[in-house]
């Protein structure tokens, strides 16, 4: 029984070794490629215009629109039948049947 068990425990060893050893590599891998790549990136540009921070830069002027403007109040309304609703609804009978 104890020989069943040490052999499992040496087979699981070996495969989970296997595995944190290929991961390992690849977690090294993507960081060596991302600090090599790193430096391929392009350098910031200065600023085009004003400075943003300056307190007496000028700006576009902000305007107000509405979130809500095509609202239109409804009022509550007496309940009527489902019946009249549903023949208003309905399309048109066709003729000539």
């Amino acid at each position: 029984m104890s020989a069943q068990f040490g052999a499992r425990l040496a087979a699981v060893h070996s495969v989970v070794e296997n595995l944190y050893s290929i991961r390992f590599r690849t977690i090294a891998g993507l960081a060596a490629a991302a600090l090599a790549l790193g430096g391929c990136l392009p350098t910031t540009v200065p600023l085009a215009g004003a400075d943003p921070a300056d307190p007496s830069a000028r700006v576009a002027g902000v305007g107000y629109r509405s979130t809500v403007a095509p609202y239109t109040r409804l009022r509550p309304v007496a309940p009527s039948s489902w019946r009249e609703q549903n023949d208003r609804a309905a399309p048109a009978p066709k003729s000539g049947q």
